[in-house]
């Protein structure tokens, strides 16, 4: 794979981002996701852990790409895009992302669609910047958003792109958890997944479906709708 890599161990899918740059999203970024997320459900993995390049979890949709993109492709880019990143949110398998860097735009909404998520503490960034750079957040972002972020935290973080800092990320309750270190990370991620284990999976998968599915379903048709004006 060239823009992520994933392992199953102890029943465990670890899908680690790593382009060699900043794990910038494209076709072949969600062709892969979903590449990984197929082997997570076909060997009933019971958790599945999201990391990045230390520095960079990852910093959004492949801006040297969009552009090259005529109108009709974009819409069905963006469908793409949103199908996979509402894919993780309504996974059936319990996820955690773990944040050792930036995490921008679409980078940030793949975390928030993880179900829980740790992060280093450092100087990155973690942020929903579509406003400042003259871009509406669709509606499925939002939903998402709107799940990890209480309503005034929202309003911050996906009205005002504001930018957090790990530990204000943490105290804003964006984050589960905050590591001083990669080893604190990595036992924080290891008793998530203990936690994950004592759950009954099919008891998980139904409650996230009836808690979920509905709303991303709703989000997405907004989101067709939207795209059939501009076509």
């Amino acid at each position: 794979m060239d823009k992520l890599h994933y392992q199953i161990q102890d029943s465990v899918c670890t899908i680690h981002l790593d382009d060699g740059k900043v794990n910038a999203m494209n076709l072949v970024f969600f062709e892969e996701l979903h590449a990984a997320l197929d082997q997570a459900e076909k060997f009933r993995c019971r958790a599945v852990v999201i990391d990045g390049r230390e520095g960079v979890f990852s910093a959004g949709l492949d801006l040297k790409y969009m552009p090259t993109l005529e109108p009709a492709e974009r819409a069905r880019f963006s469908q793409t895009f949103a199908r996979a990143i509402l894919r993780l949110y309504t996974l059936p398998i319990p996820s955690v992302a773990a944040i050792a860097g930036h995490a921008i735009a679409g980078g940030a909404i793949l975390a928030f669609a993880c179900d829980c998520r740790y992060a280093i503490d450092g100087h990155y960034l973690i942020q929903l910047n579509e406003i400042k750079n003259r871009m509406a957040l669709p509606n499925w972002m939002s939903l998402i958003a709107s799940t990890v972020a209480a309503p005034a935290t929202l309003t911050q973080l996906a009205l005002h792109a504001r930018a957090y800092r790990p530990r204000e990320a943490f105290a804003a309750q964006l984050l589960t958890g905050l590591a001083g270190d990669g080893n604190e990370l990595n036992e924080l991620l290891q008793q998530c997944c203990r936690d994950f284990f004592e759950f009954d999976p099919a008891s998980y998968a139904t409650t996230k479906r009836w808690m979920r599915n509905g709303a991303a379903e709703q989000a997405l048709s907004h989101l067709k709708d939207v795209q059939a004006t501009l076509m």
